[in-house]
Formats: C-alpha cells, sequence, structure tokens
C-alpha cells in the first residue's frame, strides 16, 4: 500500500479532542511512508491530517472543487493538490487515488464519501480496504444503523465484513494495512434478483 484516502470534516467548530487524533493520524501515515490523499482543506479535521502529515515530512495530494478551495482555503502545504470543478469528479480522483480508506469523523460529505466508497467495494467496483475510526464513540450511531439494516435483512451481513471499525488510530491503520482486499464472494453481499417465495 502506497496511500492512503482519508475523509474527515473540514469544519473548524470541532472539539479539540477530535483534532489531537486526526494529528496523530497525519503523523502516523508520513511515518509508515503512505501518501495522504484528501479533500485538499486547509481547516477542521482536514487541516489538522495534512498539517501534522507534513510536518513529519509526509507527502500529499489534496483533492478539492474550485469553489472550496476558496471557502475552505486550500493548504498550502500539498505537493500535488488537484482543482476540480465538481464533488463526483474530486470523489472519483480520491477513490482512484487511494489503496485504501480511513473514515474520521465528519458531517454529511464524509458520510456519502464512505457509503459510496463502501457500495463501491460491495459491488466489485474496487477492492480496497475501508476503516472506520470511531474516535471517542463518534460513529457508535452509524454502527448500530448498519446492525439495525442487517437485522432487517436490508444489508447482507457479510457487508459489515469489509469495514474495519476501532478507536485506536494506530490499530485501525495495521487492519487496513493487512486486508488483502479481496477474499469475498459476492453471492454473500448482493442479494439474488429473485421476488420472494409467498
Amino acid at each position: 500500500m502506497r496511500s492512503v484516502t482519508v475523509y474527515c470534516s473540514s469544519s473548524p467548530a470541532i472539539e479539540p479532542a477530535f483534532a489531537k487524533t486526526a494529528r496523530l493520524v497525519g503523523r502516523e501515515l508520513a511515518r509508515r511512508d503512505l501518501r495522504l490523499v484528501y479533500g485538499g482543506g486547509s481547516s477542521g479535521l482536514m487541516g489538522e491530517v495534512a498539517e501534522a502529515c507534513r510536518e513529519e515530512g509526509g507527502r500529499i495530494l489534496g483533492v478539492i472543487t474550485s469553489p472550496l478551495a476558496e471557502l475552505e482555503v486550500a493548504f498550502e502545504g500539498c505537493d500535488d493538490l488537484v482543482v476540480v470543478e465538481s464533488m463526483r469528479e474530486r470523489k472519483r480522483i480520491m477513490v482512484e487515488e487511494g489503496d485504501g480508506f480511513l473514515v474520521l469523523p465528519g458531517g454529511l460529505g464524509t458520510y456519502e464519501e464512505f457509503f459510496e466508497t463502501l457500495v463501491g467495494r460491495v459491488l466489485a467496483e474496487h477492492d480496497k480496504p475501508i476503516g472506520v475510526l470511531n474516535d471517542h464513540g463518534y460513529f457508535d450511531p452509524m454502527v448500530s444503523m448498519i446492525e439495525h439494516g442487517i437485522e432487517h435483512r436490508f444489508i447482507r451481513p457479510a457487508a459489515a465484513d469489509l469495514v474495519a471499525v476501532d478507536s485506536d488510530p494506530l490499530a485501525l491503520i495495521d487492519a487496513i494495512l493487512s486486508d488483502e482486499g479481496h477474499g469475498h464472494d459476492q453471492s454473500d453481499l448482493i442479494p439474488p434478483l429473485s421476488r420472494p417465495q409467498e
């Protein structure tokens, strides 16, 4: 694995505890010689991850839309900053450039990126590992929602096996590095297209 795509919040109105963990992630990626691929912003957890990665000598690819580059102020410490016109293009590049994914606390955009990436793996559009950093229990409700979907048979149980969830950043990075990204039978993930028996 050479690059890790990080999804996280760009909001500056976050609790300091989340920022501390984000900085740890940025430093650790640099120490393991893993290029950071992220949303290109300089504020919120995005900025914390990127600044910590840069301070540790890490490599950074930022991908941001032109409106957000002005609104969030693009991070000037990126080795490469790609400015695109749409969120669809931004997400496509971030998926293509990452060899694995880390999801840190964030809002609607982070949830969207996570679920789109997870569905892409369910549908075998990619076989890259996905890790969710459940920092201070932030993602507890999301994990419960997925379990709720499994309980009611809207989500196949095997889909949950495609995501590593941990509150320890170092353990989570270890988990995605050890995930080969394959070995899941698609029939376990996607229900057959047949009518239910009456």
